[in-house]
Parts: C-alpha cells; sequence; structure tokens
C-alpha cells in the first residue's frame, strides 16, 4: 500500500532587488521598506566615499531613496540591474551635493577677496575702525546666542559654513540660514544700506 505523498508548500524565492524596485514602481510601500534595507547600506557607503562628511551623507542617502519612491515607475529591467540604478541616483546626488558645497566656498571666498581692504597706520582710521568695532560688538549682542555663534565663528574665526555646521553640530543650511538672518538683523541695527 503505498501511502499518500504531502504536498509541501513551496516557500517564494526571496524578491530580489528588481523585482522589489519593480513593485515599488507601483507604489508598494512594504517592497519599499524591503529595498531599503536591501540597499541602504551600499548607497550610504557609496555616498560616505564621495561626500565624506557623516551627516551629509545621511542627507544625500535619504534624498537618494526619495527620489527611488518617486521615480522607481522610471526603472526598466531590461537595461540593467536595480542596484546600479540606485547607486547612479546616489553618485549623481552625491556628486552634486560635492559641487554646491565647493561652489558655496568659492563664493564665500570671492566674496571675502572682494570685500577686503588694506588697512592704514592711520591714527583717525585706526579710531574710526575701533568706533565701528564696538558698535558691530554691541549690534552682535541684539542677535540670538545661535546666530552670534555662527557669524563670530565664521567671521572673525574664519571657518567656512562646513567647518561651523561641525563645530556646532548642526546641518550647513542651519548654519547658512543662521548666518544670513543675523547678518540681516545687523545690517538693520548698524543702518547698513
Amino acid at each position: 500500500m503505498e501511502l499518500p505523498r504531502l504536498r509541501v508548500a513551496e516557500a517564494s524565492p526571496p524578491s530580489t532587488e528588481d523585482d522589489l524596485l519593480t513593485r515599488v514602481g507601483r507604489g508598494d510601500e512594504g517592497a519599499f521598506e524591503e529595498l531599503y534595507d536591501a540597499v541602504s547600506p551600499v548607497v550610504f557607503g557609496l555616498v560616505r566615499r564621495v561626500v565624506r562628511d557623516p551627516a551629509q551623507s545621511e542627507e544625500v542617502t535619504q534624498e537618494v531613496f526619495i527620489e527611488v519612491w518617486q521615480h522607481a515607475a522610471r526603472f526598466d529591467a531590461g537595461r540593467g540591474k536595480a542596484v546600479s540604478w540606485i547607486c547612479t541616483l546616489a553618485h549623481r546626488r552625491a556628486v552634486d551635493r560635492v559641487r554646491a558645497s565647493q561652489a558655496s566656498r568659492d563664493r564665500d571666498l570671492r566674496q571675502g577677496i572682494k570685500e577686503f581692504q588694506e588697512s592704514y597706520d592711520d591714527v583717525q582710521e585706526t579710531a574710526i575702525l575701533r568706533a565701528d568695532g564696538e558698535r558691530v560688538l554691541g549690534a552682535l549682542e541684539s542677535l540670538s546666542e545661535a546666530q552670534r555663534d555662527a557669524i563670530k565663528l565664521a567671521y572673525y574665526g574664519g571657518y567656512s559654513h562646513q567647518e561651523v555646521a561641525d563645530r556646532l553640530q548642526v546641518p550647513v543650511g542651519t548654519v547658512k540660514t543662521r548666518i544670513r538672518d543675523g547678518m540681516i538683523k545687523l545690517r538693520d541695527r548698524l543702518g547698513v544700506a
């Protein structure tokens, strides 16, 4: 007598990144979570090698996955692998961030050179500068502590926006906003046109 064979349910093979990305393109949030878990370490590593700064690398990685979610429907498995597609997005974003950061530093340097003036060994000029310096220091006290710290590091300390962000442990965008808003208040307070 032959025993009936039990039918064992075959486990479905784990989803590949290509399948997951295709499902993400159809709006499948569960597939997005799986894809993120599978690919995010690779993406972060790639971004980190290009950007170098850990905080900015995390921001760029987040931006990459937002872009993946928004544009997953554009992925064509016939043209390549999902991981390659995502890494291409990540590399482009990372390079864009580095270029934007470099452009900001270059702008700051050009502006600093433009505003630089030779000092004169003149008693009257020294007295005027000292008086102006005291006015500026007084006006600085009217700023918030966050604005004052950012401006002092950038203008008196000579640090770049990135270096100020690192020292204050805040994003670069926050530093730029604090400096800009503080400079506007200083300008208004000092009556500079």
